[in-house]
């Protein structure tokens, strides 16, 4: 209960000249930059370029933080551009790698390929890659982006995560997740290591 939780505190003394800014990370960026505040929290120190987002995240830290793991994955019925019913019940037994994406979101974009990738190196073994679009405007903006696209993406892609992100604990994008027998084995968000991703999903084949 969050009313139980320890509590964050501000880091008052000297800062280090350049920090990578926690916020900035969440959005896949990894230039480090000059710190404007930072905090602590359950041993861990989080820097902010921004004055506004370390009093935000004293407040309320958690709202920041990746849910833990492993946890339920909610299920879903989603559809994909060209209208197919893709369910989370539909892929039980298979390993899913889950990317929630949107079409704005650069780092998004850049990983995708590497997704592909993965994909069609693991499929044949029981790999499952999903490509959850938050994109308010669905397919008006995905299949564009799709069709103009240099890579021909073979994984499902599917519209209106909007409806589905919060309850799968997605603070930001973007937000790659593993799951297997309906619960949440691992969570990345930021910039996305596609070594670590492969990684894991070794492990769990």
């Amino acid at each position: 209960m969050r009313w139980f939780q320890e509590r964050a505190q501000r880091v008052t003394g000297k800062l280090p000249a350049k920090a990578l800014c926690f916020i900035c990370s969440q959005s896949g960026e990894s230039e480090e930059e000059k710190p404007a505040g930072a905090a602590s929290y359950k041993g861990k120190t989080y820097y902010f370029c921004n004055k506004g987002e370390v009093e935000r995240f004293l407040k309320d830290p958690e709202a920041y933080l990746p849910a833990p793991v492993p946890r339920p994955a909610p299920p879903f019925a989603l559809k994909t551009p060209s209208g197919e019913t893709v369910t989370l019940e539909s892929l039980k037994g298979k390993l899913i790698l889950v990317d929630f994406w949107a079409t704005w979101c650069v780092p998004c974009v850049k990983a995708m390929p590497e997704l592909q990738k993965l994909h069609e190196k693991y499929s044949a073994r029981g790999l499952t890659v999903l490509g959850v679009s938050l994109d308010e405007e669905g397919a008006k903006k995905v299949v564009p982006f799709l069709a103009k696209s240099r890579v021909k993406f073979t994984y499902p892609i599917l519209l209106n995560g909007e409806t589905i992100w919060q309850a799968w604990g997605v603070k930001s994008v973007p937000s790659v997740l593993l799951v297997k027998d309906g619960q949440i084995l691992q969570h990345w968000s930021g910039q996305i290591d596609t070594k670590e991703l492969e990684r894991a999903i070794q492990t769990r084949l």
